[in-house]
């Protein structure tokens, strides 16, 4: 396949994406969803009607709505047809229980929210919990009486929208975890998602060539960077887009066998999960090219495994919601199946990224000493969402964005991750931050105090483990621990299992010892990330 053969120069925002790919491919395959097609020249019309409806709905510049829902193709149609209004669209994990949902479309403040037909169920619960009622759209057919989106959508004009959109104008509000507990709006601008796009393309790096037959598999969850940053590549790079509803491993085999992938984004659990499939040794590779994967590190066992069967070049892709997905990539040419040091490398920054590793001062350290990675890229965040403080200690005025992690610079520039500043723990991909699960956990009847900590795990790279002091008398209970938490926070974040203990360990200022608690199980292990 040829280097880049798209004008980057001509994608400034989102919407000159949707058009420009209409004048050049306008028959070309855009996305694929469950055996619907669109063409690039349908995808412009479609969110060309989306961003006039949300007009007509009364929205303006500025103004946010939510997706509520798993993947689908009209949920890239909403992103764009949004983009091209001035209108922030806030992806709301699906898996989330309905108070989290409620929290995050009341934070976001959100005029109106679409809904998938898995959450459609749960939206008398969610309003339940909301002082304002956003309008609902259901994105399919429904029972429930909600207007469907495509109906919705194909009321309003098929002229390009009244809205004068820059780069630095919000496109995307991606929601992390916090460390406090509550979730925050990371805003995205189309200058964070298009300028690293374009480059990347510049520096024609040989996993990041595109060609007009390139086939691009979305299965990771849009509510994640990983899915909604990953579909938005195909389509930039005039790429067929197949959407996968949800990640499910025997489809995958499917996806890559009828639809010929030959690209596509994984965390390292899916893809162990992927590859141990029988049938995976059966199915014809030879049209992948590259497999990308992040969240965690890949074992040099599965690694081995899966260069074997998969037969590809593999990318590993270090970033966060904060840096609008991958800042630091390993390439295809550093994983050797025999290993090697380069491995257990996060990578290289991506070309118009720099990285500098902190001290307790604030001042950059010398190659191979741990501290904090900072970096400073085209595609940092423009803040949290109506958190200035936050957004400033995360962010400095000179650019550099504070990761929570800790790792060195190699004297090769490459980054190694060490452990986490932050105590965030990342489960099949997932974040997953301490605070909210023990405050999900704390309620419970029988407990005096909790320590929420990530531990090894062969399968999702780490699990979430609750260290327990009970009240006195109390019985040790941990099937009725944990289904508690899973009442009240999304099954993901529930502990996996308990551990119970007298009391907690803490130092002078009464703060809990959680490093203390993780030694032992991480103990012989170089890393204390998994």
């Amino acid at each position: 396949m040829s280097g880049p053969a798209v004008d980057f120069d001509r994608l400034t925002t989102l919407g000159d994406v949707a058009r420009y790919h209409h004048e050049v491919r306008p028959e070309a395959t855009a996305l694929v969803f469950e055996g619907r097609a669109t063409s690039f020249a349908a995808f412009d019309r479609h969110t060309d009607q989306v961003a006039n409806a949300l007009l007509a709905e009364g929205l303006v510049k500025g103004d946010r709505i939510a997706y509520v829902g798993k993947n689908s193709d009209h949920y890239f149609e909403l992103l764009f047809g949004a983009a091209k209004a001035g209108v922030v669209l806030a992806p709301i994990g699906w898996r989330l229980a309905p108070r989290e949902i409620a929290y995050i479309l009341g934070d976001a403040e959100a005029r109106m929210v679409f809904v998938g037909p898995e959450l459609l169920a749960h939206v008398r619960d969610v309003a339940v919990l909301m002082l304002d009622h956003p309008v609902v759209i259901a994105m399919e057919a429904n029972d429930y009486g909600h207007p469907v989106f495509e109906d919705w959508r194909d009321a309003a004009a098929c002229v390009r929208p009244d809205a004068e959109i820059t780069p630095a104008d919000i496109a995307v509000q991606l929601y992390t975890s916090g460390t406090t507990g509550r979730p925050k709006g990371a805003m995205l601008t189309h200058a964070n998602i298009l300028a690293t796009r374009r480059l990347a393309a510049q520096a024609d790096l040989d996993w990041n060539r595109w060609g007009p037959d390139d086939v691009s598999l979305v299965a990771m969850p849009v509510a994640h960077i990983g899915g909604t940053g990953w579909g938005v590549v195909g389509l930039v790079n005039g790429a067929k887009g197949v959407v996968a509803r949800e990640f499910d491993p025997t489809r995958v085999l499917d996806f890559i066998e009828k639809d010929r992938v030959s690209k596509m984004f994984m965390v390292p659990a899916a893809l162990q999960v992927v590859v141990r499939l029988p049938r995976a040794r059966q199915v014809d590779y030879s049209r992948l090219t590259h497999i990308l994967y992040g969240a965690a590190p890949i074992p040099l066992e599965l690694l081995r495994e899966c260069i074997a069967v998969f037969g590809c070049g593999f990318v590993q892709q270090y970033g966060m919601t904060e840096t609008t997905g991958t800042v630091v990539y390993l390439p295809p040419q550093d994983h050797d199946p025999a290993g090697n040091d380069r491995m257990r490398s996060a990578g290289l920054p991506m070309p118009g990224a720099e990285l500098k590793i902190l001290g307790e001062d604030g001042q950059a350290l010398p190659p191979g000493e741990v501290g904090e990675v900072a970096v400073r890229s085209p595609a940092n965040m423009a803040g949290y969402w109506k958190l200035p403080e936050a957004s400033a200690l995360t962010i400095d005025a000179d650019g550099w964005l504070r990761t929570g992690d800790a790792g060195y610079l190699d004297a090769d520039g490459y980054l190694f991750i060490h452990d986490r500043v932050k105590d965030m723990i990342i489960s099949g991909g997932e974040n997953i931050y301490p605070a909210e699960v023990e405050s999900a956990v704390y309620g419970h009847p029988h407990v005096a105090e909790v320590a929420v900590i990530g531990v090894p795990d062969d399968t999702w790279g780490e699990a979430v483990k609750a260290v327990v002091a009970l009240k006195p008398g109390a019985p040790e209970d941990p099937a009725d621990i944990i289904a508690f938490a899973r009442g009240r926070i999304a099954g993901f974040k529930a502990p996996k299992s308990i551990d119970f203990i007298a009391a907690l360990p803490r130092n002078a200022s009464g703060k809990i010892l959680r490093r203390e608690l993780r030694e032992p199980y991480w103990a012989g292990r170089s890393r204390r990330v998994n």
